[in-house]
This record gives C-alpha cells, structure tokens and sequence, in this order.
C-alpha cells in the first residue's frame, strides 16, 4: 500500500488502484454519516476533488491521489457509511481508478513513512 498527506491509502489491484482513507483519518473524523462518491467514469486530476464524507465533526473533501479515471465506486456506501469507520482499508475503499503511469506511486510514501507521518 501507498499513502498520502492527505491520509489516504491506495492499494493496486491488477491494472486499477483502489483508494481509501486511512484507520488514523477515520478516527480523526469520528462516525461517518455520508458519503458523496464521483460517477465511474469521472476523469480526474492528481489533488481534483474526487469525494467527499461527512461525519459527524466534519466535512471532508477526498483528493484524488493520481491522474486518471475512476472506473468503479464503492456503492455500498451510500447505505452503510459507517463502514468507512468499521473496515477503512478494506471494505470502506472509495473508488477505483485506472492511472496511465504506476510509476507515479513511487512518488507516494509506503507505510513506514506514513507512520512517521502521523508520528
């Protein structure tokens, strides 16, 4: 997994990554009540508004991480929001996107350096 600033992880699955936001940033933003998910399909610019959460201290906007095109959104959330809270880096994913160069994860940090991070 590769992480950002922002708090958000992306995992890659095949020729897509999957994004979400991290068990540190779910906790730092309390109970999820909604979320508000792209369309498949969006094309997106690194640091675009991709998705925003509400909970219940704060509305967050989510980034898009890299350029590319969302292709698949988690529509489970939009009945179960809380699941950003239950299972953050799994079943809580966002969307998945399909990215031109996976080389522009390299520029991401890996778990190590986000822990420091968030230190």
């Amino acid at each position: 997994m590769k992480y950002t600033e922002e708090h958000e992880w992306l995992r890659i699955e095949g020729d897509l990554v999957v994004v979400g936001i991290t068990d540190h940033a779910s906790e730092q933003l309390g109970d999820i009540v909604f979320v508000d998910l792209p369309a498949a399909g969006t094309t997106v610019s690194k640091d675009d508004e991709a998705a925003v959460i509400e909970s219940v201290k704060a509305a967050s906007d989510i980034l898009a991480p890299l350029d590319g095109e969302i292709v698949e959104v988690n529509e489970v959330l939009a009945d179960n929001p809380g699941l950003v809270n239950e299972d953050p880096t799994g079943d809580g994913w966002f969307f998945k996107m399909k990215i031109e160069d996976l080389s522009a994860l390299d520029d991401l940090m890996d778990e190590a350096a986000y822990k420091k991070f968030i230190g």
